[in-house]
Protein backbone atom coordinates (compact mmCIF):
# COMPACT_ATOMS: atom_id res chain seq x y z
CA UNK A 1 0.00 0.00 0.00
CA UNK A 2 1.70 3.60 -0.71
CA UNK A 3 1.41 5.94 2.03
CA UNK A 4 0.57 9.26 1.43
CA UNK A 5 -0.02 10.78 4.07
CA UNK A 6 1.98 10.36 7.43
CA UNK A 7 1.93 11.97 10.85
CA UNK A 8 1.39 11.59 14.55
CA UNK A 9 -1.18 9.09 15.86
CA UNK A 10 -2.30 8.39 19.32
CA UNK A 11 -3.49 5.33 19.75
CA UNK A 12 -5.61 4.42 22.99
CA UNK A 13 -6.39 0.68 23.85
CA UNK A 14 -6.71 -1.22 27.45
CA UNK A 15 -5.43 -4.36 25.91
CA UNK A 16 -1.91 -4.82 25.91
CA UNK A 17 -1.57 -7.13 22.91
CA UNK A 18 -3.78 -5.09 20.46
CA UNK A 19 -1.58 -1.95 21.50
CA UNK A 20 1.57 -3.25 20.57
CA UNK A 21 0.42 -4.83 17.46
CA UNK A 22 -1.43 -1.36 15.71
CA UNK A 23 1.79 0.16 17.43
CA UNK A 24 4.12 -1.98 15.39
CA UNK A 25 1.75 -2.13 12.34
CA UNK A 26 1.66 1.61 12.25
CA UNK A 27 5.22 2.09 13.56
CA UNK A 28 6.95 0.51 10.61
CA UNK A 29 5.00 2.88 8.41
CA UNK A 30 6.57 5.81 9.33
CA UNK A 31 4.05 7.23 11.67
CA UNK A 32 4.58 8.63 14.86
CA UNK A 33 2.85 6.80 17.72
CA UNK A 34 1.54 7.81 21.67
CA UNK A 35 0.25 5.18 23.26
CA UNK A 36 -2.91 5.40 26.16
CA UNK A 37 -4.25 2.94 28.22
CA UNK A 38 -7.35 4.50 28.98
CA UNK A 39 -9.53 7.19 27.46
CA UNK A 40 -8.90 9.29 30.29
CA UNK A 41 -5.04 9.60 29.89
CA UNK A 42 -6.16 9.96 26.30
CA UNK A 43 -7.94 13.14 26.69
CA UNK A 44 -4.73 14.57 28.91
CA UNK A 45 -2.54 13.54 25.90
CA UNK A 46 -4.95 14.83 23.00
CA UNK A 47 -4.82 17.87 24.68
CA UNK A 48 -1.31 18.62 25.44
CA UNK A 49 -0.02 16.36 22.59
CA UNK A 50 -2.39 17.49 19.61
CA UNK A 51 -2.18 14.46 17.30
CA UNK A 52 -2.58 13.94 13.93
CA UNK A 53 -5.38 11.27 14.46
CA UNK A 54 -6.52 9.11 16.71
CA UNK A 55 -7.33 5.63 17.32
CA UNK A 56 -9.42 4.36 19.94
CA UNK A 57 -11.22 1.21 21.38
CA UNK A 58 -15.34 1.15 22.74
CA UNK A 59 -14.80 -0.80 25.41
CA UNK A 60 -12.61 0.47 28.44
CA UNK A 61 -12.21 1.05 32.31
CA UNK A 62 -13.81 4.32 32.97
CA UNK A 63 -14.95 6.38 30.13
CA UNK A 64 -15.44 4.88 26.90
CA UNK A 65 -14.01 5.23 23.46
CA UNK A 66 -18.06 6.49 22.33
CA UNK A 67 -17.73 9.50 25.23
CA UNK A 68 -13.91 10.20 24.39
CA UNK A 69 -14.94 10.76 20.89
CA UNK A 70 -17.91 13.24 22.10
CA UNK A 71 -15.77 14.94 23.97
CA UNK A 72 -12.42 15.26 21.63
CA UNK A 73 -15.43 16.44 18.85
CA UNK A 74 -16.69 19.42 21.01
CA UNK A 75 -13.22 20.69 21.90
CA UNK A 76 -12.26 23.59 20.13
CA UNK A 77 -8.53 22.09 19.25
CA UNK A 78 -9.80 18.93 18.83
CA UNK A 79 -12.71 18.96 16.64
CA UNK A 80 -11.41 18.67 13.17
CA UNK A 81 -8.58 15.67 14.29
CA UNK A 82 -9.77 12.33 12.60
CA UNK A 83 -11.06 9.44 14.87
CA UNK A 84 -11.15 5.88 13.67
CA UNK A 85 -12.77 3.38 16.26
CA UNK A 86 -11.80 -0.11 16.17
CA UNK A 87 -13.53 -2.43 18.26
CA UNK A 88 -14.70 -6.30 17.95
CA UNK A 89 -18.19 -4.82 18.29
CA UNK A 90 -20.08 -5.32 14.75
CA UNK A 91 -23.55 -4.93 15.37
CA UNK A 92 -24.76 -1.92 13.32
CA UNK A 93 -26.37 0.20 16.79
CA UNK A 94 -22.16 0.69 17.58
CA UNK A 95 -21.35 1.81 14.15
CA UNK A 96 -23.92 4.69 14.31
CA UNK A 97 -23.60 5.37 17.83
CA UNK A 98 -19.70 6.23 16.60
CA UNK A 99 -21.24 8.14 14.03
CA UNK A 100 -23.48 9.71 16.14
CA UNK A 101 -20.70 10.28 18.73
CA UNK A 102 -18.05 11.90 15.86
CA UNK A 103 -16.10 9.25 14.75
CA UNK A 104 -14.88 9.23 11.17
CA UNK A 105 -14.36 5.53 10.66
CA UNK A 106 -15.74 2.66 12.58
CA UNK A 107 -13.55 -0.56 12.00
CA UNK A 108 -14.46 -4.03 13.37
CA UNK A 109 -11.96 -6.17 14.73
CA UNK A 110 -10.32 -8.02 12.99
CA UNK A 111 -9.15 -6.15 10.67
CA UNK A 112 -5.87 -6.29 8.81
CA UNK A 113 -3.05 -3.97 8.56
CA UNK A 114 -3.69 -2.83 5.35
CA UNK A 115 -7.39 -2.09 6.36
CA UNK A 116 -6.40 -0.01 9.48
CA UNK A 117 -3.97 1.79 6.43
CA UNK A 118 -6.62 2.54 4.53
CA UNK A 119 -8.69 3.81 6.85
CA UNK A 120 -6.11 6.01 8.54
CA UNK A 121 -5.34 7.37 4.79
CA UNK A 122 -9.23 7.96 4.08
CA UNK A 123 -9.88 10.16 6.71
CA UNK A 124 -7.19 12.26 6.06
CA UNK A 125 -8.20 13.20 2.94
Amino acid sequence: MSITWVGTILIVEDALSELEIVTHDLGVQGYKIIQAKTAKEALEIALEEKPDAIITNVFMPGMSGFELCRFLKSHPSQAKVPILICSAKNQMSHLVRGRKQGADAYLTQPYTAAELLSAIQSVKR
